[in-house]
C-alpha cells in the first residue's frame, strides 16, 4: 500500500503494526529532511523492529560445529562494526559477539555499512566478554584467536581448523588486556613498507579470509 505522508499527519497505529501488507508513504523532500534532522538523504527511511535477544549458549545449539564465532572488543565507531559485519557475511562466520565495550550492529550507521547483512546474522551482546570467552574456551572446546598486530605469529602459519572464536578489538587500542588474557593464540597479519596496522574492516576482511579459506575443502 502507497500512502502520501502530509507534514503533521499521524500514522495510523493499524499501519504501524501490519506485517502483512507493509505501508510504504511517500513525502516531499522538506519533510523527510525534517524527520531525518539534517539536509544530506538518500531518500528512503525504514523502521523496523530488532531482532529478539538470544544468550550464547542458545546459538550454540542452533549452529553446526566446527563453529567460526568473532566477537568484538572495544569496537565503536558504528561504520567499522557494520563493515566488519558485512565481511562476517561474506565469509561464512555463523555468530557474532559484541562486547559489552563495543557499539550495537544494529546502530542506524552499522546496519548502513552492513548493507542489511546483519540481519542474516546470529548476533549475542553480552554484559561480560571475557566471562563469555572463557565459557566458549573451557566449555566448548573454542581456540580463542586474538587478531593482534605485531605478534610473531602470521594467519598464515596458523590452523584455523576446529572451533574457533576471532576476535577484533578497538580502532586505536587494539584488544584489552583482559580478553588477551583469556585468548589462546595471538595472530597478526604480516605487513610490508613498515605499515603499523589496518583499520579494524580491513584487518577482519583479510583474517577471515584466510581462515575460509582454510576451512573450506
Amino acid at each position: 500500500m502507497v500512502h502520501e505522508l502530509l507534514p503533521g499527519e499521524e500514522i495510523p497505529p493499524h499501519r504501524r503494526n501490519n506485517k502483512e501488507q507493509p505501508t510504504i508513504y511517500l513525502a516531499g523532500k522538506e519533510l523527510v529532511e525534517s524527520i531525518v534532522g539534517y539536509n544530506l538523504h538518500q531518500g528512503i527511511m525504514a523502521i523496523a523492529k530488532l531482532p529478539p535477544q538470544r544468550s550464547l549458549e542458545e546459538i550454540l545449539t542452533t549452529i553446526a560445529k566446527p563453529f567460526l564465532i568473532v566477537a568484538l572488543d572495544g569496537l565503536v565507531n558504528a561504520e567499522n562494526v557494520g563493515l566488519v559485519m558485512r565481511n562476517c557475511a561474506a565469509f561464512g562466520v555463523d555468530a557474532v559477539i559484541v562486547g559489552e565495550t563495543s557499539s550495537s550492529p544494529y546502530l542506524r550507521r552499522a546496519v548502513r555499512n552492513s548493507m542489511g547483512t546483519v540481519f542474516t546474522l546470529p548476533v549475542v551482546h553480552v554484559i561480560n566478554l571475557a566471562a563469555s570467552l572463557t565459557l566458549l574456551k573451557n566449555n566448548h572446546a573454542t581456540r580463542i584467536i586474538a587478531a593482534h598486530p605485531h605478534e610473531e605469529t602470521s594467519i598464515h602459519a596458523t590452523n584455523f581448523s576446529g572451533n574457533v572464536c576471532v576476535v577484533f578489538g578497538n580502532e586505536g587500542e587494539g584488544i584489552s588486556q583482559a580478553i588477551l588474557d583469556v585468548c589462546t593464540d595471538l595472530i597478526a597479519i604480516p605487513m610490508m613498507n613498515g605499515t603499523d596496522s589496518l583499520n579494524v574492516a580491513s584487518a577482519s576482511a583479510v583474517f577471515l579470509y584466510e581462515v575460509r579459506k582454510q576451512r573450506t575443502p
